[in-house]
């Protein structure tokens, strides 16, 4: 009993710590309230200065859940795919992504970039092909227009695409940071049925999201703060991973796998039945009467 209240307390306190770094990257102040989307009330805790603040009790709950999704796929080995073309934002979701070698969009969505991925794929080919000409020495016996030309086109690649080269297939999460502004990557995902994980602020419909975490997406202490936890999972999801692999390369049975085996046996083995006293004593009286009977035969 006394155990369990400790841990109570424990987890209330990390709750409770967690709130306050909240509080103080600023991530509680929402939109004007003439701005507000209705679907988001309950995320909403109250309304001061025209301003709603948002329920950030709900904000860590929900922070939590995301990480353990996030966490999943980034074990799984599937990409995730984050977008935030703001100002405010692009260069802590560039950041961000680069450590956890996640794929990232912060210049313009290029329409189709999920519904036409093959068209996208090409491009990137594209970008590649550039670089083998020059590292061949064909670029070298290009006209001077031409090279020109080829490098501008270079550079708009690298702009766009540069930072999903490495994306080969379709990402198994999209996290995003404003759903109003990246409406077009929201659709597309939507159609794919891509899960979609976003800071959604009072001004926009939380409905369109499958992992919502309510949140100021304008200042870049609070997005910097979501996306700080959000990597860390991601990382500890790409760590796990390594460990299975590394273990798999030894010959040594990831930690699941031996969990799995363990409860097969123990369902595979004969079930012992307990014996009670009352069974004993039944089992000792019949084997008394067995005894006497046989003796009754020899002396007749």
């Amino acid at each position: 009993m006394c155990f369990c209240y400790t841990k109570e307390r424990k987890l209330k306190t990390m709750a409770q710590t967690e709130v306050k770094d909240l509080l103080n990257a600023g991530v509680h102040f929402g939109h004007l309230t003439r701005k507000w989307n209705p679907n988001m009330a309950p995320y909403i805790y109250m309304e001061r200065n025209g301003i709603h603040i948002i329920n950030l009790y709900k904000t860590a709950a929900k922070i939590s859940e995301a990480q353990e999704a996030l966490k999943k796929i980034a074990t799984s080995g599937r990409k995730i795919l984050f977008v935030a073309t703001k100002k405010q934002a692009k260069d802590i979701v560039a950041d961000k992504a680069k450590n956890v070698n996640m794929p990232y969009i912060t210049e313009r969505w290029p329409g189709g970039m999920l519904t036409n991925f093959v068209t996208i794929r090409k491009a990137v080919k594209k970008m590649a092909a550039i670089d083998r000409m020059k590292k061949d020495g064909t670029f070298e016996t290009l006209s001077k227009k031409e090279r020109l030309q080829v490098n501008r086109l270079r550079a708009k690649l690298e702009k766009n695409l540069g930072s999903i080269t490495d994306m080969t297939r379709l990402p198994g999460a999209l996290f995003v940071v404003d759903i109003k502004r990246e409406h077009i990557a929201i659709k597309e995902a939507r159609k794919l049925k891509i899960p979609i994980f976003a800071m959604v602020d009072t001004n926009s419909d939380p409905r369109e999201v499958d992992f919502v975490i309510p949140a100021n997406d304008d200042a870049s202490k609070s997005i910097e703060k979501i996306l700080s936890m959000v990597s860390d999972a991601i990382g500890e999801g790409l760590q796990q991973r390594k460990q299975e692999k590394d273990a798999e390369s030894k010959g040594e049975e990831p930690a699941a796998a031996v969990a799995e085996a363990t409860a097969t046996e123990e369902q595979s083995a004969p079930k012992v039945e307990a014996t009670t006293p009352e069974k004993a004593e039944t089992e000792a009286t019949a084997t008394d009467d067995k005894a006497a009977s046989k003796e009754e035969e020899k002396e007749s």
